[in-house]
C-alpha cells in the first residue's frame, strides 16, 4: 500500500508565536516529528505542507521535502485539516502520482516514534477500515456513563440518556478520545467521501507519555518538563 506521510505546519500560530519552529530542548519543534517520521519504514513518501517560508526552510535543513507552498486560504485559524490533505493529494494527482492512503503527523504531537507509526500503519492495513486514529482511554470520572447534561427544566440527566447510573467503576465500558498523534485515511475516503474518518473507523492506543499535545504555553511547559524528566 502506497502511503503518503504528511506533516502540516502553518505559520500563523497565535497562542505560541512561530510555534512549529520554536526551540524545544535545543531543537525546533518540527524536528521531532520529522525525525520520527523518517525513521518509520512503512511510509512511501514524506512531505511538508506549509504556507510559511521560514518553516519550509527549517524543514529542508532536515531533508524534509516541501513540494509546494500551501495556499493562504488553507492556512487560516479555521481552515479544516481535510482541505489541507486534499490539496496535497490533488497536487500529486496532477503529476499522475497516486497514494492509497495518507498518514497525517501533526507537529504539535512531537512525542511519538517511528515504530509507533509503523504499528499504526500495519493495523490500518490489516483492518481494511476507512481510517485509523490514535486514542487514549477516557479517565473513568469523565466516562459518558458518569457525565451529565442539563435537561429542558435545567436539571441533570445522564449524558447517555440512560435512566440508571452505572454504580461500579468496574462495570463502566472502556471509552476513548482522539489524542492527535496520528490519523490514517484511505485516499478514496478523503476525496470521494470528503471525510477524514469514513464509515468504518479503527484505532490504536497510544502510550500515555506520547500524548502531550502542544497548543498553549501551558502545554509547552509540560513538554519541557517531560523532556527534563526523561533526562533525569
Amino acid at each position: 500500500m502506497r502511503i503518503l506521510g504528511l506533516i502540516p505546519a502553518r505559520g500563523g500560530s497565535k497562542a505560541i508565536p512561530k510555534k512549529n519552529i520554536k526551540i524545544l530542548d535545543g531543537k525546533p519543534l518540527i524536528q521531532y516529528t520529522i525525525e520520527v517520521a523518517k525513521s518509520a519504514k512503512k511510509l512511501t513518501s514524506l512531505i511538508l505542507s506549509s504556507d510559511d517560508e521560514a518553516i519550509i526552510e527549517v524543514a529542508k535543513k532536515f531533508n524534509l521535502e516541501a513540494p509546494f507552498v500551501r495556499p493562504k486560504h488553507l492556512a487560516e485559524d479555521k481552515s479544516p485539516t481535510l482541505g489541507v490533505i486534499q490539496h496535497a493529494l490533488k497536487f500529486y494527482e496532477e503529476q499522475h502520482i497516486y497514494f492509497d492512503a495518507v498518514c497525517l503527523l501533526q507537529v504539535t504531537s512531537p512525542f511519538k516514534t517511528g515504530k509507533f507509526i509503523d504499528e499504526a500503519i500495519e493495523k490500518f492495513i490489516e483492518s481494511n477500515c476507512d481510517a485509523l486514529v490514535s486514542v487514549q482511554k477516557v479517565p473513568d470520572e469523565y466516562n459518558p456513563h458518569w457525565t451529565f447534561k442539563k435537561d429542558e427544566r435545567g436539571d441533570l440527566e445522564l449524558f447517555t440518556g440512560e435512566k440508571e447510573i452505572i454504580s461500579r467503576r468496574q462495570d463502566l465500558p472502556e471509552v476513548y478520545h482522539r489524542d492527535g498523534l496520528i490519523y490514517i485515511t484511505k485516499t478514496s475516503v478523503l476525496l470521494e467521501q470528503n471525510s477524514l474518518y469514513g464509515s468504518k473507523l479503527t484505532y490504536i492506543k497510544s502510550p500515555s507519555d506520547y500524548t502531550i499535545n502542544i497548543d498553549t504555553l501551558e502545554d509547552w511547559n509540560k513538554a519541557e518538563s517531560f523532556l527534563n524528566s526523561k533526562k533525569a
